[in-house]
């Protein structure tokens, strides 16, 4: 990232979502995107949202809400690379209502996205959904894995099992936002340690039934890829010379003490708190669907940043209770599943 640079809006960008499909026809872009408080203006009385209402220490208005949906469905069209994703893993989203909004009430209507979501018992009322666009992914399953961390109910893990419709592979896909590092990292491990064994038993158990399943984890983790819910807890593999199907590989490891970029920035350092992990099956360059480190990246364009005293922070949505007519306080992370028509069995 480099000052200086002018964000500029051309005929040549207008054009873009045209020519992202002629050049990457034998590609396919996931997201994942922490939101940032995507909250409703009403108040639920099940959950703590009383700050999310025109009353509320956020005094927050439909005027502001549509802003921010308006915000975000730019954000995750960046992220595609001007062109919608077939695959859009979301962290903190209110509830239905609010997936529903953003998939209809602004240009992402044109992607004609479906979606997965169940309220969580988080007591903010903060869940996990999934968009995926039908006509080019069938869901066949979904459930919702819940997690026992004790005095604070967390997210469940979003699963989802569906085929992309091009090739026929079936993909099993996770979203998940673990327990935040509230109360500090140490003190708060083991609740992502809970997450974690939950995560890696389901996992477990694709792989033991099928060793080539295509497992995809996404998400906020609330760790870094080198923390032990991840290496340890999830059984994740940051460094390899040979790739095993029936292992999962941390693809974000790339980006770990990069100073420079990441994912989410906290006291002037950036981290890689969003990550993309995957069963060794995806990395198969000789299957008709694969990926690998090089597909993987941060959606850092300019005007998803702002300055600070070091170089760039992710633009984000809230400055305390005041709405700052940003995004968000992470970056969407993206990855591209590769086509080998050549591959592909008819």
């Amino acid at each position: 990232m480099k000052k200086g640079f002018l964000y500029i809006v051309t005929i040549s960008s207008l054009l873009c979502p045209f020519f992202s499909l002629v050049a990457q026809e034998h590609r396919l872009r996931m997201i994942s995107y922490n939101l940032e408080n995507l909250f409703d203006c009403q108040n639920d009385p099940l959950t703590d949202d009383d700050s999310f209402t025109p009353e509320g220490d956020h005094q927050w208005t439909d005027k502001k809400y549509k802003t921010k949906l308006s915000n975000l469905s730019k954000a995750i069209m960046a992220a595609g690379g001007w062109d919608t994703p077939i695959i859009v893993g979301l962290c903190e989203v209110e509830n239905a209502t609010v997936v529903n909004d953003l998939i209809n009430s602004t240009p992402l209507q044109y992607a004609k996205y479906k979606y997965v979501h169940k309220d969580s018992p988080d007591r903010r009322g903060v869940d996990v959904a999934m968009l995926y666009q039908p006509d080019k992914f069938k869901l066949l399953s979904q459930k919702f894995l819940h997690v026992d961390i004790g005095d604070r109910p967390t997210r469940d893990i979003l699963y989802a099992s569906g085929v992309i419709k091009e090739t026929g592979d079936t993909l099993h896909i996770f979203v998940n936002h673990w327990p935040s590092r509230y109360g500090g990292e140490l003190e708060s491990e083991d609740k992502r340690m809970k997450v974690a064994a939950v995560l890696r038993q389901t996992t477990d158990s694709l792989l033991g039934f099928n060793s080539e399943a295509r497992i995809i984890i996404m998400g906020d983790f609330n760790d870094y890829p080198t923390n032990e819910s991840l290496t340890v807890g999830l059984g994740c593999k940051n460094r390899w010379k040979k790739v095993c199907n029936d292992s999962l590989y941390n693809l974000c490891y790339q980006f770990d003490g990069n100073e420079t970029l990441g994912s989410h920035k906290f006291e002037g350092k950036w981290g890689m708190l969003d990550q993309w992990i995957l069963s060794g099956k995806m990395m198969d360059k000789k299957s008709s669907l694969y990926t690998d480190v090089q597909y993987v990246g941060i959606c850092n364009e300019r005007f998803l940043l702002k300055e600070d005293k070091t170089d760039y922070a992710p633009k984000r949505a809230f400055l305390g209770t005041l709405f700052a007519n940003g995004f968000s306080d992470h970056l969407p992370i993206y990855v591209d599943l590769i086509i080998n028509k050549n591959q592909i069995k008819r």
